[in-house]
């Protein structure tokens, strides 16, 4: 005889086994919603799942509290300029009475107003605007102040004494530093220049004039102080404003500008974060 079950038993085993698990599908049914309501509860009870932790977060969290100055001028056709430029022209293509939308058509140089002069602006094969690092745009800033010895002379240049003074109340200049010249007017010499790129190693230098170099310099088209600048692969910044506002050492300075493909220079704006 054989072991095997009937047909019969077997379609009446099938018919229990499927109503044991039509029995059970409420219960899991009601176990899948009770999981699925879980992380709602814990989020109710306990607040969102922790974010991964982020140091710049932190750092965010304590530039916020700090003061922001702008070292940058408004510029428009009346911005003082280089005396080889034309005029800056400004066009109003659109308005939001006529159009919806409001337009303007800007005609300057790149070097208007408060503005980058990149490495390519004296030199052929270096770097354009679009090409700088975006790390050096952001810089612990040093202010050079001399504008009470530039008030007795107005043809002072910046000198190593005077950047060994700076260190002796600061301490030593800090590579990668954007070193801006406060003088109300006159201009750098070399050998600061040189001590600061080749000694100092800074990223990046401004002043407050159109030109790197002192008015004397200047007035008979000698730019060969700029030239060394650009030179050396970094970049400066012209016309800076409000450098009364920030000290001579301890904030950080942000520098921003477009991307115009090769550009040669362009408006900047740059902004100081004090500590």
């Amino acid at each position: 005889m054989s072991n095997r079950p009937s047909l019969p038993a077997l379609l009446a085993l099938v018919a229990v086994c499927t109503g044991t698990l039509l029995a059970l599908r409420p219960a899991v049914g009601a176990d899948a919603a009770a999981e699925a309501a879980a992380p709602a509860a814990h989020t109710a009870r306990h607040g969102p799942a922790a974010r991964p932790k982020s140091d710049l977060m932190g750092v965010y969290a304590t530039l916020a509290t700090k003061r922001f100055v702008d070292l940058t001028h408004s510029f428009g056709p009346d911005t003082p300029h280089w005396k080889g430029f034309g005029e800056m022209r400004v066009r109003t293509l659109y308005t939001i009475a006529k159009d919806g939308f409001h337009v303007d058509e800007f005609c300057h140089v790149g070097q208007w107003g408060t503005h980058v002069d990149p490495p390519a602006h004296f030199h052929e094969g270096r770097k354009s605007v679009d090409q700088i690092d975006p790390k050096d745009m952001l810089m612990p800033l040093v202010v050079l102040d001399v504008h009470e010895q530039a008030a007795r002379n107005p043809d002072y240049l910046l000198t190593l004494e005077d950047v060994q003074a700076w260190e002796a109340r600061h301490g030593r200049i800090p590579e990668h530093a954007f070193v801006a010249m406060r003088t109300d007017y006159p201009g750098w010499s070399m050998p600061v220049l040189k001590l600061l790129y080749e000694q100092r190693h800074i990223a990046a230098s401004g002043h407050e004039t159109t030109d790197t170099d002192g008015g004397l310099g200047a007035t008979k088209d000698d730019y060969s102080m700029e030239s060394y600048v650009l030179g050396t692969n970094h970049y400066q910044i012209e016309m800076l404003a409000d450098l009364d506002q920030v000290p001579e050492y301890g904030a950080l300075v942000m520098v921003t500008f477009p991307k115009p493909a090769q550009g040669s220079g362009f408006p900047a704006r740059v902004i100081a974060i004090l500590p």
